[in-house]
């Protein structure tokens, strides 16, 4: 193992590098985890699914383009405007951020990859298939018809009675896990993949964007998640979590959904917003001002975007005081958006502006999303929304914020980054008109659904009477939509002109300050040939000189070694480097993980439930695979990285990446057992027909046993670990410990099938999800157990290389305390149910 590398000549670097991190040729490119490679499928396939969703958008204005049009049938428009919905939204939106994410973040931070590339080539593949799915079934006839919210009671069995319902449920389920991976990603890289020196508070703001926004979706998506299992729950095996005649509620779906959603809106605003902020600066030419404020801002945003949920639910019938606390929140959430634009406009005051294309679309961007927000505004305020809820001027909100908050930034960045993906500078013969196309029709098609909102239009209907004297409106949104389509036309055309004819150039042709333009273009696949030491803040380098330095060799990890994929790894705060971090090798392996958990959801949407048990245990066994090349069977100790520095391999540290990805993954698990809790005491609170005929009471004797094997898990978890630091086989303590949880999940197995006909009432129905949901915690820290155990025995672990065990020790804590929280709270249920039996 080499200890000391010596330096290259910038030409060999090259060849070496691009040698160990380059995707092969030919069917083997489906093994790449490579960012570059993994972003730009992100945004193609993201760009795919917008022309799907826009095509959809065109079928149902020609639906209501008048009110005599029978274009097709009201079962028909139900699938058609549903998959708009939900294309845009979970296909198009969160893909499309996803994919400038992975793309150009370590481009950002001075690395040279994300910490996980395999885990973001696992989730490309599942949202690929997951879409597939959706996309399948409505070739097929059999698209998800209940709108892209899904609300109950109409998407339950009873008035969706095929598998309409079970597609989305399932299919966004299963698109979500790719969702949950950027966030992992995203959060792991920002505070821990970064170029030494780049302090947080040098970091550029995309940066800070991009991780507030994954921070979001790692608490926003999980309630959504337990919604769609307890809906599919409610759909397959008849447990009554939605029907109030058994004692649900069909209001705690819109609850888990609204948890999600609102949020949603801002994870979807927030990327965009980030890239205005890195635009803006290089056209004003002069520096973000603000920069602070806008942190403070943005973070404040995050934390208002999670009280705001029942803003969609105000003609519910909920208390008057939570209608006045909601509507004001609502309102106050305008105050950060209002920071951000305020620091825009005061960049371009003090600046000398360049009006260039991308700038074109970001003057679209305010005054659509002015207009969105000044109707955002209107709808906080009670006595409006009793008014236009539900009515087409929702959906014209609905549009100014997304279209304007997202897609016009979104295109302005696509003009602003595509000659780093392709190397060569835009002509912009065609951009101009095909903007003008897009904003004039845009606006002609929403504008005057505002109009056709307040003259009483319900929205999700797919004809409207004569007598309303709608029709002359609709035409005019009809025909504006064709205008814009013409414009996105325009818009692929010129891309694809400026990416086969534009002009070469060599570097940085927007003369921006940012560290992306530090590196040739189109980029290499190892990024950086060395890595910089930061010393400005992200948005006041000098990429020109540092580009040429660092493709000399003068950085950090100028050199190759053992055949590793090497970056650094930096302390959270400060940027001083701490950990050499050797990323995995190109693999089949996540699409093979892949195409098992798509395999899982087919055997569940198809019902093949006992099928669906081995496809989940194969899905298990392949990610268990993805571990087979990491780690090393012998201390290294520290290894010089360059520049005089050294820093041990991740996994002799104290926290690498993997570390923060467990404690990221318990506390995303843990906001999805805190809705569960949240579910069933709103069920107590407001869902008729309760009490249950039999609460689920838990057997003392079970659950004291069950606390006991649980707490002693944690504790033998704890202590392979201290026995392995002081030099001791921690073997023993890993086989106990994989029992005490193994007896753990048989108890909880014991408690869920003793709870009395959960089909009867929804307390039930909790009950046993609460049990399911812990014993399903405790037979993963079994598995982690055996897998430490396994690592032992394979030499993989040593007093320095604790690093598997830490991990599982994290899981062990958890699933002990969230078991004790379950198991209290299955009493504490069953005696609410009891009390409210006995009350008079």
């Amino acid at each position: 193992m080499s200890a000391r590398p010596t330096r290259q000549t910038p030409l060999r670097l090259h060849r070496e590098l691009a040698a160990l991190w380059d995707t092969p040729a030919g069917w083997r490119r489906l093994s790449a985890v490579n960012h570059t490679v993994l972003g730009k499928r992100f945004i193609l396939a993201a760009f795919f699914f917008f022309a799907v969703g826009g095509l959809l958008a065109m079928l149902i204005r020609v639906q209501l383009a008048t009110s005599s049009t029978a274009f097709v049938g009201p079962e028909a428009y139900g699938q058609i405007f549903t998959m708009h919905g939900t294309v845009m939204m979970f296909l198009f939106a969160i893909p499309m951020f996803e994919g400038f994410a992975i793309y150009l973040l370590p481009k950002l931070l001075g690395a040279r990859d994300l910490a996980f590339p395999r885990l973001t080539a696992y989730g490309f593949w599942c949202y690929i298939f997951g879409a597939s799915i959706l996309l399948l079934a409505m070739v097929a006839g059999v698209a998800p018809d209940s709108g892209w919210f899904m609300y109950t009671p109409l998407s339950s069995s009873t008035y969706s009675p095929g598998i309409n319902a079970d597609v989305w449920l399932l299919g966004i389920t299963f698109v979500e896990i790719s969702a949950l991976s950027a966030a992992i990603e995203i959060t792991v890289s920002v505070l821990k993949v970064r170029a030494p020196g780049m302090s947080l508070a040098r970091m550029p703001i995309m940066a800070w964007y991009l991780l507030v926004t994954a921070l979001m979706m790692l608490f926003g998506f999980p309630p959504l998640i337990l919604g769609s299992i307890l809906l599919e729950l409610e759909r397959a095996a008849d447990l009554p979590f939605f029907d109030p005649l058994r004692g649900g509620d069909s209001l705690l779906w819109q609850h888990l959904f609204w948890l999600f959603g609102h949020p949603e809106v801002y994870i979807i605003f927030l990327p965009a917003a980030g890239a205005i902020s890195m635009m803006i600066p290089t056209f004003a030419r002069h520096e973000l001002i603000g920069y602070r404020a806008i942190i403070v801002a943005l973070i404040a945003m995050a934390f208002l975007s999670f009280g705001l949920w029942v803003h969609h639910m105000f003609t519910v019938g909920i208390p008057h005081l939570a209608l006045a606390f909601f509507s004001a929140a609502s309102g106050l959430v305008a105050i950060p958006t209002a920071v951000q634009i305020f620091a825009w406009i005061a960049t371009l005051a003090a600046g000398r502006p360049r009006f260039d294309v991308p700038m074109l679309y970001l003057g679209g961007f305010f005054f659509i999303f002015v207009i969105g927000g000044l109707t955002g505004v209107m709808l906080a305020m009670v006595p409006f929304n009793w008014q236009a809820h539900d009515t087409h001027f929702v959906v014209a909100h609905l549009h100014y914020v997304l279209v304007g908050g997202f897609v016009f930034p979104m295109m302005a960045a696509a003009y602003y980054w595509l000659p780093h993906f392709t190397g060569r500078r835009a002509e912009h013969r065609l951009s101009k008109p095909a903007f003008w196309a897009i904003f004039l029709g845009f606006n002609l098609t929403f504008f005057h659904m505002h109009l056709t909102g307040l003259r009483g239009m319900p929205r999700r209907v797919d004809t409207y009477p004569v007598e309303a004297r709608l029709d002359w409106l609709n035409l005019l949104s009809s025909v504006g939509s064709f205008v814009m389509i013409i414009g996105f036309a325009l818009f692929v055309i010129d891309l694809v002109v400026q990416m086969r004819f534009g002009q070469r150039f060599r570097r940085n042709p927007w003369a921006a300050r940012t560290l992306e333009w530090a590196m040739p273009t189109p980029p290499t696949s190892y990024a950086f040939a060395s890595l910089p030491h930061i010393t400005e803040r992200g948005d006041r380098l000098a990429p020109d000189a540092e580009g040429a330095r660092l493709a000399g060799g003068h950085g950090y990890l100028g050199f190759t070694r053992n055949g590793w994929m090497e970056t650094l790894g930096v302390d959270m705060t400060s940027g001083r480097p701490d950990q050499l971090i050797v990323l995995p090798r190109q693999s089949f392996l996540p699409l093979w993980s892949g195409l098992l958990t798509a395999a899982f959801v087919l055997c569940l949407l198809a019902k093949l439930y006992w099928l669906s048990l081995f496809a989940f245990a194969a899905i298990v066994v392949s990610l268990l695979a993805w571990t087979g090349g990491t780690g090393a069977r012998q201390d290294t100790g520290a290894l010089p990285i360059g520049k005089g520095a050294s820093a041990r391999p991740h996994w002799e540290t104290a926290t690498p990446p993997s570390w923060w990805a467990m404690v990221l993954a318990c506390a995303a698990e843990a906001t999805l057992f805190s809705s569960l809790l949240f579910g069933g005491l709103f069920l107590w609170l407001v869902a008729p027909a309760w009490p249950p005929p039999q609460p689920a009471m838990p057997d003392p004797l079970l659950a004291a046993a069950c606390l006991v094997l649980m707490l002693l898990a944690a504790l033998l978890g704890r202590d392979a670990v201290r026995a392995l630091t002081r030099g001791g086989p921690p073997a023993l303590r890993l086989a106990l410990c994989a029992g005490a949880h193994g007896g753990a999940a048989l108890l909880f197995a014991l408690m869920a099938a003793s709870v009395p006909v959960p089909t009867t009432h929804a307390h039930n129905a909790t009950a046993l999800v609460l049990f399911a949901l812990c014993g399903l915690r405790a037979g993963f820290g079994a598995l982690l157990a055996g897998y430490g155990l396994w690592r032992e025995r394979a030499g993989y672990l040593s007093p320095v290389r604790s690093l598997d065990l830490r991990i599982g020790r994290i899981w062990h804590d958890y699933a002990a305390a969230t078991g004790i929280v379950g198991i209290g709270a299955a009493f504490v249920f069953a005696w609410l149910a009891s009390s409210a039996g006995a009350a008079p």
